[in-house]
């Protein structure tokens, strides 16, 4: 779990927008690989830059302009983890699931992402994934829809029971994004390094 040393100012949440989707920031997970990989906390609480990886991962939320949720759980999988974040933000018009450990994530795929949300029937389950250079990233996008679906996820396997249906259904929209921050998470320390190194030229 994360400890206590966050900053408060940071996890300052909005209130939920009826009118706009919200972006659900999972951070529950116990970090297993990281630890296995050389990691000496839990990678979250990484350092990338003067903020922590979870910092870093909220700003971006922050600076996107939507309201956002942050689940810390503990729950026993990722499908615990989304359906408790949905009950706690019934009223949003959609969501957006974002893994904690995506740092590098910009505001404006957020934004993005949204915008394009907000463009298709809310009132049908609609799902974006975002691919970068070939492979899924994060976060994905449901409709309002999907609602129920969501909130009765439990286990390890996440949404991907939902995001199948969509694509059965034919309203599974893929979205090529160039955001290296929507498929780089920090899962390992090498990761957490790649990500130091793109954070660096993109700071320099």
């Amino acid at each position: 779990m994360l400890g206590g040393n966050m900053n408060q100012e940071v996890l300052h949440a909005p209130s939920i927008d009826a009118g706009q989707p919200c972006v659900l920031v999972l951070a529950a997970g116990r970090g297993d690989r990281f630890l296995a990989s050389g990691g000496s906390s839990h990678k979250l609480q990484a350092l990338l830059g003067l903020q922590t990886v979870l910092q870093n991962t909220l700003a971006a939320v922050q600076a996107s302009g939507l309201p956002w949720h942050l689940e810390c759980g503990p729950h026993p999988g990722m499908g615990d983890s989304i359906a408790a974040a949905v009950k706690a933000t019934a009223s949003a018009n959609g969501w957006l699931i974002l893994p904690a450990d995506l740092p590098l994530i910009q505001a404006s795929t957020l934004q993005q992402l949204a915008l394009q949300l907000a463009q298709l029937e809310s009132r049908e389950l609609r799902v974006i994934q975002p691919f970068y250079q070939g492979q899924k990233g994060h976060p994905v996008a449901f409709s309002r829809a999907a609602a129920q679906h969501l909130s009765r996820l439990s286990g390890d396997l996440g949404a991907a029971s939902i995001v199948r249906e969509a694509q059965q259904r034919q309203r599974l929209h893929r979205w090529e994004c160039d955001d290296v921050g929507c498929v780089l998470d920090v899962d390992t320390v090498q990761a957490l390094e790649e990500a130091r190194r793109i954070w660096q030229q993109r700071n320099s």
